[in-house]
């Protein structure tokens, strides 16, 4: 199952979530859906709001209210993609400008903020107090993880360690709440709410250190510059792998590029990191994320929308953009 194949199988749904984001971004004022309809429509995998999707109809959820719910994922997601860009000083993004390129920084964080309400407002309407909960912790866990990364940018002394719960706040919180939401939408019993969480902690992960590996691997269609976690100052998994096991000049080179948050030295890095392992040993964690989050399908009733989980865990080690 492609993951086009795997979009097909929801694509009522999916056509539903996009008019739901269409609704409820609407305001009259002008740049807040100029800015909005340009990131919202700037392209992407859509990932987060498909697994929502796709989880709900597993767990045999009903109705369209799953709809809301993934709008409600994909809406915090671009608030936080306006913001990181802002902390970044990013200027690709899917292949095309940022909107604080095109907008400025004011804009970008405001708008972020108004998209990242709106989320909220969306959440009381589907009057559950436990998808509140749910959210309203993950959101939180979020921003604890963006002011986590930056604590770690620009630190070659980062560990391991302090990479995963990175990434686990950052970005698999969201997978993890989208999927636990999902379960409760459909009435799940507790243990199957509770896989479905692990399910989407571990997508998440997987998908994360993915990325990762294609910051210095990826091509154009990735639709941002490689080596951009360089130039930032971030010590990813393969950075941190490189620093472990290269020799004291590659080891060098990395701490200072590490510090200054520079690029120039781009190629001899990548050449240290595919030297040193670093890209298949971070390969091999996402793998072993994925195996995780299918393990966790477990307790599912078999379906097409079980396979499709399966395969997006697949899809998310498996991608080259």
């Amino acid at each position: 199952m492609s993951f086009e194949s795997i979009k097909a199988l929801v694509e009522n749904d999916l056509r539903q979530v996009d008019q739901v984001i269409r609704d409820r971004l609407a305001s009259d004022v002008v740049l807040i859906n100029q800015v909005a309809e340009y990131i919202i429509g700037s392209g992407g995998k859509r990932l987060r709001p498909l697994v929502v999707l796709v989880a709900a109809k597993a767990c045999g959820c009903e109705g369209m209210r799953h709809a809301e719910a993934a709008a409600i994922i994909e809406f915090i997601h671009t608030a936080t993609l306006l913001h990181d860009d802002v902390v970044d000083g990013s200027t690709l993004r899917r292949g095309r400008d940022t909107a604080n390129e095109i907008w400025g920084n004011e804009a970008s964080v405001l708008v972020g903020d108004y998209v990242y309400s709106r989320s909220f407002e969306m959440m009381v309407a589907l009057g559950d107090m436990r998808i509140m909960d749910v959210m309203a912790s993950a959101t939180n866990q979020i921003a604890e993880g963006e002011v986590l990364q930056l604590m770690n940018t620009h630190d070659p002394t980062t560990t391991e360690e302090r990479y995963f719960e990175v990434i686990y706040r950052k970005t698999a919180k969201l997978f993890e709440a989208g999927s636990q939401v999902a379960a409760l939408l459909a009435g799940a019993p507790p243990s199957l709410e509770a896989a479905m969480a692990a399910y989407g902690k571990h997508l998440g992960i997987a998908f994360q250190l993915v990325d990762d590996v294609l910051d210095y691997s990826g091509s154009d269609r990735l639709g941002k510059n490689v080596g951009d976690d360089l130039a930032e100052g971030k010590p990813t998994l393969p950075l941190i792998h490189a620093l472990r096991h290269g020799l004291p000049e590659q080891r060098e080179i990395i701490r200072k590029s590490i510090e200054q948050g520079s690029a120039t030295e781009l190629a001899r890095i990548t050449k240290a990191i595919e030297s040193t392992g670093g890209l298949a040993y971070t390969a091999r964690l996402a793998r072993r994320e994925a195996a995780l989050a299918i393990e966790a399908l477990a307790e599912l009733p078999a379906s097409a929308y079980k396979q499709a989980l399966r395969e997006l865990a697949d899809f998310a080690v498996e991608r080259t953009y």
